[in-house]
This record gives C-alpha cells, sequence and structure tokens, in this order.
C-alpha cells in the first residue's frame, strides 16, 4: 500500500514538473485581461487575493504549487465540485500560464493584525509539527508547497480538517500525517496564527 501511494506521489510530483520543461518556464507575462485569469477573479479575488474567507488567495503562491494543484484537479486527484471542472479542460501550458500569473502577485496584507496571546502556541504547534521545513522558513511557500502566510483563514482550518480526516489528499502523505495529531483547538489557533500573518 505504501509503494503504491509513493509510485502515485512521484507520478504526479513528476507530471508537475514536467510543466516546467523547456518552452513551458515559468514567467509573469501573463496579461491580466485574458479571460482564464478574469474568471480566476470571480471567486479568488482580484490579483488572486481573495476576500472569501472560505476560497484561498493564490496571489504571491509558488508557481509549481499552483499548476500541481490544477494538475491534480484536471485529472481527479483532488476533487473539488467547483474547480474540477473548471479545470478539466485546460491544457499544460493553461496550467503554466495560471501559475505563472498569480506567482508574480503581490499578497495582500492581512485583514487584521495578529493576535499576540496565542503567538506563542502557535509557533509551538507549528515547530513541533515541523511546518517550516516544507513551507519555508516564513511559511511563503517552498516549490510545490503553499504559502501559508496571509492565507485566508477560514480555508486554512477547513484544508487541516480535511488532510486530518483524509477527505484531502498530497502527494506523499506528509500533510496527513501531520495533521493526525491535531485537536480541532489546535487547528482553529494555527489557522487564526497563521492568516494574520504578513507574506514576505
Amino acid at each position: 500500500m505504501a509503494a503504491r501511494a509513493l509510485r502515485s506521489a512521484n507520478r504526479l510530483f513528476g507530471a508537475a514538473l514536467a510543466l516546467l520543461a523547456p518552452g513551458a518556464a515559468f514567467a509573469a507575462d501573463v496579461p491580466a485581461a485574458s479571460e482564464q485569469v478574469q474568471a480566476c477573479f470571480a471567486c479568488h479575488g482580484p490579483q488572486g487575493n481573495s476576500v472569501n474567507p472560505a476560497i484561498p488567495s493564490l496571489a504571491g503562491q509558488p508557481p509549481l504549487f499552483v499548476s500541481n494543484e490544477l494538475y491534480q484537479l484536471r485529472e481527479g486527484d483532488r476533487v473539488s465540485e467547483v474547480m474540477s471542472p473548471l479545470a478539466k479542460p485546460l491544457s499544460n501550458a493553461d496550467l503554466t500560464a495560471l501559475a505563472a500569473y498569480f506567482s508574480a502577485q503581490t499578497p495582500a496584507p492581512p485583514a487584521r493584525a495578529a493576535d499576540t496571546a496565542i503567538a506563542p502556541a502557535a509557533q509551538d504547534l507549528i515547530q513541533r509539527n515541523h511546518c517550516n521545513s516544507c513551507h519555508g522558513p516564513d511559511l511563503a511557500g517552498l516549490q510545490q508547497m503553499p504559502r501559508l502566510a496571509g492565507q485566508q483563514q477560514e480555508y486554512l482550518a477547513a484544508q487541516l480538517r480535511a488532510f486530518r480526516g483524509g477527505t484531502r489528499k498530497d502527494l506523499d502523505g506528509q500533510m496527513a500525517q501531520a495533521a493526525q495529531p491535531l485537536t480541532d483547538a489546535d487547528i482553529d489557533l494555527l489557522a487564526n496564527y497563521l492568516s494574520a500573518l504578513r507574506a514576505p
């Protein structure tokens, strides 16, 4: 079972890396007026800065993360009632172009100030669960790992619960494993803290 999961993860990651092949390098030259980009604004907000607590911001996300998630949605490895049908007709070039555009956008500042009272407990959870190892020292995302800093609070909490409950899969099972020991209180604390961090 573990070997099969690893092969599946390698297949998905390899396919995502294929989007970076010569001729498909990420570049921030996608016009903001393009039809596909404008369609994303309807839910993910102008330039990918979501104003809906349940919908993630795409601005400033690592390009490989954006293209990889779209690839998984297109191929059915990740299922979303809204996003799966939208991703289905996208070509690899479309995925690359969308990833290039959104990764080049500046994340909006958090809508609220950080709650300093919860910072020590949140930082302890982050350290104990090695969040910085994958998401970067400032939690701004790294390669195929998303930016957590400044992400929507409700969305972060929902995804952590989905990983913990097995309703959302990840490439190598690391997130599912990391989420297992988290209580609902831990998840709410992390989502609160992370959503108020300013993305670098």
